[in-house]
Order: structure tokens, then sequence, then C-alpha cells
């Protein structure tokens, strides 16, 4: 077996977990969208109809539904790859358990973070089939949101191990969570454009990685597959590779005792 299949054991063993578990998993990317597409369609929809986007109004909840799909991205592999991957680690001990037959703590964590991004993957799908059957998104353009997500996916994985692999406990999460995913979810062009915040806010949004996924998303969806779209794409698989290594690299510090 080489390296590639050994990976691959470690993400099929998540993959058989998932799938028993696929009814506790399936409804929240299920449900999610529906419920911020009713909440922002029917209340803050309200007041505000449209919104203007690349010279054009657009219907609010048709703005922020991409932004739930970057939202979602995030989410997904941040926290997969952090409470996840720590319970598997730590309390349950499957990673040693696994590093116990001939895969190396590189590949457990290689497999780890394939699978966080997968988790990106199935719950923008899934969000993608919601927010069709809302109107809001059309083929063959939210056909590509899903690998975006994994590509995507794999960045916030490495990001969240990289925490995992310097936390101190599973409460030390929380310091991540309220300084850098939240700040993220709320500033990144999600719900309003990065244009309507203060300038000194707009430069901070401009380095949040969300910030350029959710303007992916967006421009995909709108089928604007301009320029912008490929150099951020570039950007986030030229950044994932020295990521995945420090991540790696981080986590085999941490196990090798």
């Amino acid at each position: 077996m080489n390296a590639a299949q050994r990976v691959f054991q470690v993400w099929r063993r998540n993959l058989d977990v998932y799938s028993v578990t696929w009814k506790v998993n399936f409804l929240p990317p299920l449900l999610e969208p529906m419920f911020y597409l009713l909440a922002f369609g029917a209340g803050l929809g309200g007041f505000v109809k449209t919104i203007p986007y690349r010279g054009t109004d657009v219907g609010y909840t048709a703005y922020i539904a991409p932004g739930m799909i970057g939202i979602s991205t995030m989410f997904s592999s941040f926290f997969e790859c952090t409470y996840g991957s720590y319970i598997r680690m730590y309390y349950q001990k499957t990673f040693d358990a696994i590093v116990a037959t001939p895969l190396s703590i590189e590949e457990v964590i290689l497999g780890e973070l394939i699978w966080g991004a997968t988790k990106s993957f199935i719950s923008v799908a899934i969000m993608c089939a919601v927010v069709h059957a809302f109107g809001f998104m059309q083929f063959p353009h939210l056909l590509a949101l899903p690998f975006v997500a994994f590509l995507a996916g794999l960045f916030f994985a490495s990001v969240a191990m990289c925490f995992t692999a310097i936390t101190p406990g599973i409460d030390a999460f929380n310091y991540p969570i309220f300084l850098f995913i939240t700040p993220m979810s709320l500033f990144g062009g999600t719900y309003f454009p990065v244009e309507g915040l203060p300038r000194w806010a707009q430069h901070v949004a401009q380095f949040m990685p969300l910030t350029h996924l959710t303007a992916t998303t967006r421009a995909i969806a709108f089928g604007h597959w301009d320029a912008g779209v490929w150099a951020r794409l570039a950007w986030f698989a030229a950044v994932v590779v020295p990521l995945v290594a420090l991540a790696v690299r981080m986590m085999k510090r941490r196990l090798v005792v």
C-alpha cells in the first residue's frame, strides 16, 4: 500500500463513521440555509429589498445566499479539524490506534485534513441544493461551488489543525472561534458589502480569508467568472500547500513525545 492509499484509509475511516451518523450530520446543513433564508428573506429582507452588486441591484436574500455558502465552508472544515480532530486525538485515542498500524503520523493528519475539506464539500453541496430550490442559484454555476468549498475547506482545515496542535485543552478552542472565526463571519462580506464598512475596517476585512471566499462564491453564483475569481482561487491553492505542511509538522511535534 503506497502513501496515498494509506492517507485514503484515514479518510475512509472518517467517512465510515459519518455514514453511520449521517442523519445527525445531514440535518444541520440541510436546515441551516432554510432558517437563514426564511429569517433574512421574510424578516430583514422586508426592510432591505435590494442591495447593489456590480452595478445592479439584486435581492437581499439572493445576495446573502452565496455568503452562507462561504460561512458553511469555513465552519464545516474548521470545526471538524478542531473539535472533531481533538476528540479523536485526545479522548478516543483514535490517532494512537491508527499509528500502531503501518500508517505514519503524517498520513493520519493528511487524512484528517482531507476529511475536513470533504465535510465542507458535503455541506456546500447540500446547501446548494436548498438554495437552488429557493430559486436563488441556477445551473451550471452552482455545480462549481462544492469544489471551491473543498479547496477553501482544505485551507480552513489546515488553519484549524494548527490551532489543534497548540491548544492545551478543548475549551481553549473558544479563543480562535471568537477571535478569528466569528469576526470573519460577521465582517467578511457575508451579510452586507464590505464597502459599507468604515475605511479602516475595509482594510482589515481584506486580510480575512472569508472575505475573498465570499467574493468568489458570490461571483460564481451570479455567473461572473472574471479574473478576480481565478486570482482568488489561485491564492487559496498556493497558500494551502505550505499551510498543510505546517499543520502536519505542528501536529507531529505535539504527538511525538
